[in-house]
């Protein structure tokens, strides 16, 4: 919220406008001005201009007193993911892991002690929890939150651990820290994690690392069951070798990607130089 930067050259006004639109969730779809000014922390003039700017830039629409944020804001995202070259990499091996296994597949990657969303293949079925581009959970709730943190040093590990989630959600209470890096030592040994209705009742998941071309995890992806439908005997012998399959050929294809020999030229850099400027 407001007045938290420390630097000399943080903008105090970036930060309140992203305030803005952290506001709006699940829970949160429209909000009138006086909502989104209580869960930005900001007085209401400030959340009016911050909103009606917003607004002009196409990422706030407004119907009547409400505001509601437009898909526009999804470019802020996808243009991180898409500058990683995963997503496009991706999608059809996690549309054909859904076909055999008839589940939901989904990739995360870790930010600060949480797990976001950043691709998903689903199918119709009802859980517990919804799940959409951007989403955040505990990650030490999660299987892909396992497995993310299983892939840090011990000092990332503890920097992680020590951040509060921005999930809306309480972490961990199925685990003290000595359970939690005792089943992070197993997670590491043997590739994958379990995550047992720990998220919410009904939901199980398996996940396993996605790798870079250095061979660093850079995301986790899952596959997701109804735990009434799906035993974890199952859940592990049938589906968790496809899982496996699935994101060893998306590290090999991404590594690939990012060995190709492209170079990106800064195009104001090339147009200064060609007018000696």
């Amino acid at each position: 919220m407001a007045g938290r930067g420390a630097g000399p050259d943080f903008v105090e006004s970036l930060a309140r406008g992203l305030d803005v639109l952290a506001a709006f969730d699940t829970d949160h779809r429209s909000m009138s001005l006086t909502e989104v000014a209580a869960a930005a922390g900001l007085a209401r003039p400030t959340a009016r201009r911050l909103l009606l700017t917003l607004e002009e830039l196409g990422f706030v629409r407004s119907s009547g007193s409400a505001f509601q944020l437009t898909p526009k804001v999804l470019t802020l995202g996808m243009a991180y993911v898409g500058a990683l070259g995963l997503w496009d990499i991706a999608r059809p091996h996690m549309e054909a892991l859904v076909a055999r296994t008839g589940e939901s597949s989904s990739m995360a990657q870790l930010d600060g002690s949480d797990i976001v969303y950043v691709a998903r293949v689903s199918v119709p079925k009802i859980i517990a929890l919804r799940v959409e581009i951007g989403t955040r959970f505990p990650a030490p709730r999660t299987s892909q939150g396992k497995v993310l943190l299983a892939a840090l040093s011990p000092a990332e590990l503890a920097a992680a651990l020590a951040l509060p989630s921005r999930s809306g959600l309480p972490g961990s209470d199925r685990a003290t820290p000595e359970e939690l890096h005792r089943e992070l030592t197993e997670v590491r040994a043997r590739g994958w994690a379990l995550a047992d209705e720990e998220l919410a009742p009904g939901v199980r998941s398996v996940a396993v690392p996605v790798r870079d071309g250095t061979g660093t995890v850079r995301a986790a992806m899952n596959v997701t069951v109804h735990a009434a439908e799906t035993s974890t005997e199952t859940l592990l012998r049938e589906h968790l070798p496809l899982l496996l399959r699935t994101a060893g050929d998306i590290s090999a294809e991404w590594a690939l990607w990012q060995s190709r020999p492209h170079r990106e030229l800064d195009h104001r850099a090339e147009t200064a130089s060609a007018s000696g400027g």
